[in-house]
């Protein structure tokens, strides 16, 4: 046996544990020092004969006679100790750190506590064998923490764990410490660091499984089984197929905290569709609703693009918006090229907007308001006029300044302001004669690109001819072929 490795035991131990533990317990009664030093010395030649069995219960019993006793410094002296011997077998160092950490919620006060805590840190330090122990007392360090109202000791010590690269932890265990460290990173106001760590959970995982037929059920438990017997000591555990909606949803209530803190509306619609594409949510007709209401929202608040008019649409072909008419409506309108006149968009679906958590017609005077819910409202209107000026770029070549305001509801001012915008963004072109007062949406073309155009035109054209010609010559040869199939039936 070297650096913990277990080998066949030399010697069995079981008698003489069986026999001296009892003793030694009865002794700590009245003297704990003696019944620990006799402990200790067959430990000793347990742990050199490589007796796993034998020296995981003696580890086991000496740490609990030191709890027993009352003296917590005892107690992490014992497991410091204990830890350190060479040779210590790994398995046995792990269950002694286990046993321990059940004391922590025995512990008489907050600083025998923690100082427990600090003790099982010290000794799982690297060590690969109690990474999974180690994460779970940082996390109670953690919880301690927060508890206090230190928020940034609490988030520090939790974020310190890579959990992604511990291979005996369970996956489900993985994502709760991950998503722990976002919900700290987010409460302490680190949002760079909480969209760090919550790229380190794959979607996948939260991914929609189809149901199966009790035939597949029973084939996959034997099958696990299978794995489970053949499986080895140091091979990670088999991952279970147990239910992930809750880890799924409060993934992406998160996912959605941060763009939204960011103000990036086409993400937080996409993160509405994963919520929405989730069984729970989809047997829940209030929360059906509210996140139905949340997608059209948002996909109508982010800036037009190519990805966003393709959402726009294939959300609009969604059958459930029946359940929400109003914002049904509202989409409508979007999806279609005519203009929208911002006071009767406002008049007619503000008060209903205006009553969700999402929208403010007026700015936050509470801690309680969402200050960014009257951005959100400013933010519908712009897209209002944006979606105009699109719609008069595609029925107008030339109009008057005058007239375009009329038509978008703006000052001269904010047009040039809108219409500058979407020039920026190349979502329209145009130009603006201001001497003339004219603003101008057609696209000048070069020589070159008006000969390509009209070389095209002519290659359509002859394709065309060419076509009914080939048509005309059809129909003439069938001419010529009836009369004489006609005589030839009359010669009969």
């Amino acid at each position: 046996m070297a650096d913990g490795q277990l080998f066949k035991p030399e010697k069995d131990y079981t008698k003489e544990v069986d026999k001296q533990i009892p003793e030694a317990q009865e002794l700590a009664k009245d003297n704990v020092q003696a019944a620990l030093e006799k402990l200790s010395t067959l430990e000793k030649h347990t742990r050199q004969a490589s007796d796993l069995a034998s020296t995981s219960r003696l580890l086991v019993t000496i740490i609990t006679i030191s709890k027993d006793s009352g003296d917590w410094s005892l107690l992490n002296e014992q497991v410091l100790l204990l830890s350190k011997k060479h040779g210590q077998l790994k398995q046995a160092s792990t269950k002694m750190v286990q046993v321990a950490m059940s004391f922590i919620d025995e512990a008489p006060d907050a600083e025998k506590k923690l100082s427990l805590i600090e003790t099982l840190r010290t000794v799982t330090e690297g060590k690969i064998f109690v990474e999974v122990e180690r994460a779970r007392v940082t996390r109670i360090l953690s919880d301690m923490k927060k508890e206090q109202g230190d928020l940034n000791a609490a988030a520090d010590i939790l974020c310190e764990l890579q959990v992604e690269t511990f291979g005996s932890m369970e996956r489900r265990e993985k994502t709760e410490f991950i998503l722990e460290q976002v919900a700290l990173c987010i409460e302490k106001g680190d949002w760079t660091q909480a969209g760090i760590l919550s790229r380190k959970i794959s979607t996948k995982y939260f991914s929609r499984k189809p149901k199966k037929t009790p035939e597949q059920i029973e084939k996959d438990k034997k099958e696990r089984e299978e794995k489970e017997k053949n499986r080895s000591m140091d091979d990670p555990p088999l991952e279970k197929e147990d239910d992930v909606t809750d880890l799924k949803l409060r993934y992406y209530e998160q996912q959605i905290t941060l763009a939204k803190h960011e103000d990036k509306y086409l993400d937080a619609c996409k993160q509405y569709r994963q919520v929405l594409d989730t069984e729970s949510v989809e047997e829940n007709s209030e929360q059906l609703h509210a996140v139905l209401q949340r997608v059209i929202y948002y996909v109508l608040l982010a800036p037009h693009d190519n990805e966003q008019s393709d959402l726009l649409h294939r959300i609009n072909t969604d059958s459930r918006n029946a359940l929400i008419p109003d914002e049904n409506q509202l989409l409508r309108t979007f999806t279609i090229p005519e203009l929208m006149r911002w006071p009767i968009v406002s008049e007619r679906f503000g008060p209903h907007l205006c009553s969700t958590d999402v929208f403010s017609a007026n700015p936050a005077t509470s801690d309680q308001e969402d200050p960014k819910a009257h951005t959100r409202w400013q933010d519908l209107r712009r897209r209002v006029i944006e979606h105009n000026v699109r719609v008069v770029a595609k029925y107008y070549t030339r109009i008057q300044m005058h007239r375009l305001t009329q038509l978008l509801d703006l000052d001269e001012e904010e047009t040039e302001s809108y219409i500058s915008q979407l020039v920026t963004a190349k979502t329209v072109y145009a130009k603006i004669d201001r001497p003339a007062r004219v603003v101008s949406f057609a696209k000048t073309r070069d020589a070159d690109e008006v000969l390509n155009e009209w070389s095209g035109s002519m290659k359509s054209l002859l394709g065309l001819l060419e076509r009914i010609d080939h048509l005309i010559t059809k129909e003439e040869m069938m001419a010529r072929i009836q009369p004489v199939g006609d005589n030839a039936v009359k010669a009969n």
